[in-house]
């Protein structure tokens, strides 16, 4: 197959796929006698970054895959075609998430000695419902509780290709006074309405803030989730 048709073949897909496509994924599409090899899949992907370079939209790889996005300068004017609201969660959530994030394989308990208060049950079943969490395992202490990390969702959704794409942090020790700089932004819109989610807007924290007391996410790049540098050892 050409190039240029092979181009047109991918960049069909993954307008049309509804979640990012691996090169495996890609190359399934086509019949055994002409299946492109993987090198051929890669080097038509790079042309085809190459031509968004002017334009409104980018092809981006993050964790599951490749995908077409709008790129950030444009999002807050697209965003405009949704009704939703921007999503706004919790203190409380974005830095259960971020403790995930950071610290992961990490249990409860542990998340709750560093915050000083106790964990919502609802906090963690919002973020597992949104499979931005998971249980990978149970720490073999008494008790054995669960051991919780991020999934390939969520770096989906934050638009990174792996954890190494966050900023590095040497240790997360005052998170009351880091939180006003938690940001965390997406380039496509979460699906959730704040009725249907405790975790969201509504639910007070176990140590008592007020339900107004969230942040919102709408706009923000991820590489931004803390910007106290007295916390972000570079590496």
């Amino acid at each position: 197959m050409k190039k240029s048709e092979l181009k047109k073949v991918i960049e069909a897909a993954l307008l049309a796929a509804d979640a990012p496509l691996s090169v495996n994924q890609i190359r399934k599409l086509f019949a055994d006698q002409e299946i492109p090899k993987n090198a051929e899949v890669k080097k038509a992907i790079e042309s085809l970054i190459e031509d968004c370079k002017d334009r409104g939209v980018e092809l981006r790889e993050v964790a599951s895959g490749f995908r077409y996005q709008v790129r950030q300068e444009q999002a807050p004017l697209v965003a405009k075609l949704w009704d939703e609201k921007p999503p706004r969660y919790t203190k409380a959530l974005l830095e259960t998430l971020a403790l995930i994030a950071y610290r992961q394989p990490v249990t409860r308990g542990e998340i709750e000695g560093v915050r000083g208060v106790s964990v919502s049950s609802n906090i963690i079943h919002s973020l597992i419902e949104r499979n931005w969490i998971k249980v990978i395992g149970h720490k073999e202490v008494p008790g054995r509780p669960a051991l919780f990390a991020t999934t390939n969702e969520f770096l989906d959704y934050f638009n990174l290709k792996s954890l190494q794409e966050l900023p590095t942090l040497e240790e997360i020790t005052d998170l009351e006074a880091i939180n006003p700089e938690l940001k965390l932004v997406s380039s496509l819109e979460v699906v959730a309405s704040e009725k249907d989610d405790p975790a969201a807007v509504g639910e007070s924290d176990a140590d008592g803030e007020s339900v107004e007391e969230v942040i919102d996410i709408q706009s923000v790049q991820v590489t931004e989730l803390i910007e106290d540098t007295s916390n972000v050892t570079k590496h």
